[in-house]
């Protein structure tokens, strides 16, 4: 790269990349407007706006993001990047950082390194080392009788079929299959469904639907068990998560 952090903003489509890619230095995608998902071979990372996905250098990877997103992306050179270089992950951006990542999208490519764009970059830098690592990851494990539960509930993340249902569709007893998911995803069946659901209602929830209609889709029966959940995950309401988000319509109930 010309500059040790380069960086641009451009709108994508709902759609996911025509191929799994990885590039020899860090990516960070931040959606201003939308929600951003990132599969690796471990996990699915998860980034509505106040949030952004770390992705180190040399990681298979394949982007997928909600309708009218609006992604700021900032490439950065492995050597420029600190503390969180080693795997992928989701951050949180904080007010300022989210204002340095916008700015730097203004910036020439060759920025001069030793002028105000240089000292801009440092202090990005600097936010970005110290960005608080959230829980808005859902791990996949490798087991492929595991893998082909996994997919099944992505694609319908308000399926109530059992676990014990899954068990005789898999051919397996349901004990080895709730030890299996434990030990690939370090959560139990039950949290990880859980988790799955509300990472599903989050671009629901961030293109202003219904907090009602959200935990329907996702496969809740009553909007104050969702509510409860969300509490539990996210630390607050849907409505308070997304009026410090950028500016939108925002969730109703």
């Amino acid at each position: 790269m010309p500059r040790p952090v380069y960086g641009h903003a451009e709108g994508l489509p709902n759609k996911p990349l025509s191929y799994r890619h990885s590039h020899p230095w860090v990516q960070l995608s931040y959606a201003a407007r939308g929600v951003v998902h990132v599969h690796t071979s471990n996990g699915l990372f998860v980034a509505p706006p106040q949030r952004a996905i770390w992705i180190p250098a040399g990681i298979q990877h394949q982007v997928y993001c909600s309708a009218d997103t609006q992604i700021n992306s900032l490439y950065i050179a492995s050597e420029a990047a600190s503390r969180h270089n080693a795997t992928c992950k989701v951050l949180g951006v904080t007010p300022l950082l989210r204002e340095l990542i916008r700015s730097f999208g203004s910036l020439p490519v060759e920025y001069d390194e030793s002028g105000p764009d240089g000292r801009l970059v440092r202090v990005l830098l600097d936010q970005l080392s110290c960005a608080p690592v959230t829980g808005l990851m859902l791990p996949l494990p490798n087991d492929p009788r595991l893998r082909k539960l996994c997919d099944a509930l992505q694609a319908r993340p308000d399926s109530q079929e059992s676990l014990n249902r899954w068990a005789v569709r898999l051919d397996v007893s349901e004990r080895t299959l709730s030890r299996l998911f434990t030990l690939q995803t370090g959560l139990t069946f039950r949290l990880w469904r859980q988790r799955l659901r509300l990472l599903s209602a989050l671009p629901l929830l961030e293109r202003g639907e219904r907090v009602t209609d959200a935990a329907l889709a996702c496969g809740y029966d009553s909007l104050s068990a969702f509510i409860a959940a969300f509490g539990e995950q996210f630390g607050t309401t849907p409505g308070e998560f997304f009026s410090r988000s950028s500016p939108g319509p925002g969730p109703t109930s």
